[in-house]
């Protein structure tokens, strides 16, 4: 099997060499990921600048890695339409692990997603990976991460899906004892997991500042993808391509 291995944090993230190094056991992997930060990019490609692309020197043994100058959606789509020729193409693309958790609303936003978006365009099946995480100020345990992401990916890969759909993974930020097991079936939350707003800050200029500010929820409707990495489950489940039929 050939894998493709992208991410939206960029080429130097943590998360894309976990997933890498997972994948490699599975088949030959090649990783084609942003060369800066692209979060909340969504589907964005590029049509009009020129992109650059370089080999990168990645950590992982046995893996061919490019840095590449576009969002994640841009990485698949190049690799689709013209950096790689016919019978050399990848069969699956594999998107992460992502540095919180694409859950609920935020999913729309998530350039962790549009990468697989775009994968399911060339008939191509594609898995995201998050791990969640509150915020810079508190540690993000990333054991049951580690401790399961092969298993799920070995798991789901036997697991093929109806066209037009990936699946979405998101891993929990809790301590390995107070891991509670896995939950298939998530549906995304009805909210986003974090209270947003928008604050205009006055600096006595006719020119203002305005600064997100944000704060996690602690509660979303049970069965969804959001309440499950909340109670320290693995959140499993399905998100479609709507433009698919």
């Amino acid at each position: 099997m050939k894998i493709l291995v992208t991410n939206d944090d960029g080429i130097n993230a943590e998360g894309i060499e976990i997933l890498a190094k997972t994948a490699r056991k599975f088949g030959e992997v090649i990783v084609i990921a942003p060369e800066d930060q692209c979060s909340a990019m969504s589907h964005h490609i590029t049509l009009r600048d020129k992109m650059t692309i370089r080999k990168h020197d990645f950590a992982v043994p046995g893996v061919s890695a490019y840095a590449f100058g576009g969002t994640p959606a841009d990485c698949v789509r190049a690799s689709y339409l013209g950096l790689f020729k016919d019978g050399e193409k990848p069969d699956l693309v594999l998107s992460g692990v992502n540095k919180g958790a694409n859950c609920g609303y935020d999913i729309q936003y998530s350039a962790t997603v549009g990468a697989a978006m775009e994968a399911l365009l060339y008939g191509v099946p594609a898995i995201c990976f998050s791990q969640n995480y509150f915020t810079d100020e508190h540690e993000c345990h990333t054991d049951v991460m580690h401790a399961h992401i092969e298993e799920i990916l070995r798991d789901l890969i036997s697991k093929p899906l109806d066209k037009g759909l990936a699946w979405n993974v998101n891993f929990p930020s809790c301590k390995i004892e107070d891991y509670k097991g896995i939950l298939f079936d998530r549906f995304p939350a009805q909210s986003a997991f974090w209270d947003d707003v928008y604050v205009v800050e006055d600096n006595n200029t006719p020119e203002k500042e305005v600064v997100l500010k944000t704060i996690p929820i602690e509660k979303a409707q049970e069965g969804s993808d959001m309440q499950a990495v909340i109670d320290g489950y693995i959140s499993i489940g399905t998100i479609r391509n709507t433009v698919i039929r």
